[in-house]
């Protein structure tokens, strides 16, 4: 299986920011109004779009609009590709990038030496 670094690396520096992962948090409980979310934050209605176009374009959350209202919620699909890409990457399983990678492979074996 071929791991996407460079696609993971732009979910997790979007979940590197404590009000994203309190928004998941918030999400994990199920569908929440934009209003309902921003009452749990010290911020402005503008800041939280900031936040969810964020957590949006990385396919964390998916918004549904009901008129005048947008509703929020995880993408389970994607978040448990996250949560698997981790897994991947810490712990030695068949497919790990020093078993396939024969350089790493070779710096080790001189470095036993």
């Amino acid at each position: 299986m071929k791991l996407d670094y460079e696609l993971y690396a732009k979910i997790f520096k979007a979940l590197s920011d404590q009000n994203r992962l309190k928004i998941i948090d918030i999400l994990s409980c199920g569908e929440k109004c934009a209003c309902n979310i921003l009452e749990n934050f010290n911020f402005t209605q503008p800041t939280l779009s900031h936040h969810m176009k964020v957590l949006i374009d990385c396919k964390i959350v998916k918004c549904r609009k009901d008129g005048l209202w947008s509703y929020y919620s995880l993408d389970k699909n994607n978040t448990n590709k996250i949560a698997l890409f981790l897994m991947n990457i810490i712990t030695d399983t068949e497919d790990c990038i020093c078993k396939i990678n024969s350089s790493i492979n070779k710096c080790e074996i001189q470095n036993k030496k």
